[in-house]
């Protein structure tokens, strides 16, 4: 499930700081960034629910809806998609929460959905126990 607002009975997989060492060199930050962060916190949650190593094999879909200001607080939002007998999919929904010193406000920056194999000490796909 993807999140249309920050939830509250959710915490997020990943919160971090965007800084201008994450910005291009026009001061936006780079959509690869939020990428990055977004296959991390899916991968944790993967990681949990498979039991073990799991590995990207998709980004089935990844849209930007607004961007990140540097300064802005990033919080990664995940929920399982699907499991499958290898796969695992997850969703991630991505806000910013933004202070420009007289209101707080939060901005939903971001879907995703990322897709991870489990696999064992061999690298090798291992089924993930139902």
């Amino acid at each position: 499930m993807k999140f249309e607002s920050m939830p509250k009975d959710h915490e997020a997989a990943v919160r971090t700081l965007a800084m201008p060492k994450d910005t291009n060199g026009l001061g936006d930050i780079f959509g690869g960034w939020i990428m990055s962060h977004a296959d991390i916190a899916g991968a944790i949650i993967a990681f949990r629910r498979a039991g073990g190593r799991v590995v990207t094999v998709a980004v089935n879909e990844f849209v930007f809806v607004s961007p990140v200001y540097v300064g802005d607080v990033v919080s990664f939002y995940t929920d399982i998609a699907r499991i499958g007998n290898t796969s695992i999919s997850v969703d991630v929904t991505v806000f910013s929460q933004r202070n420009d010193g007289e209101h707080e406000t939060c901005v939903k920056v971001a879907t995703a959905q990322v897709t991870y194999v489990r696999v064992g000490a061999n690298r090798r796909p291992v089924p993930i126990a139902k």
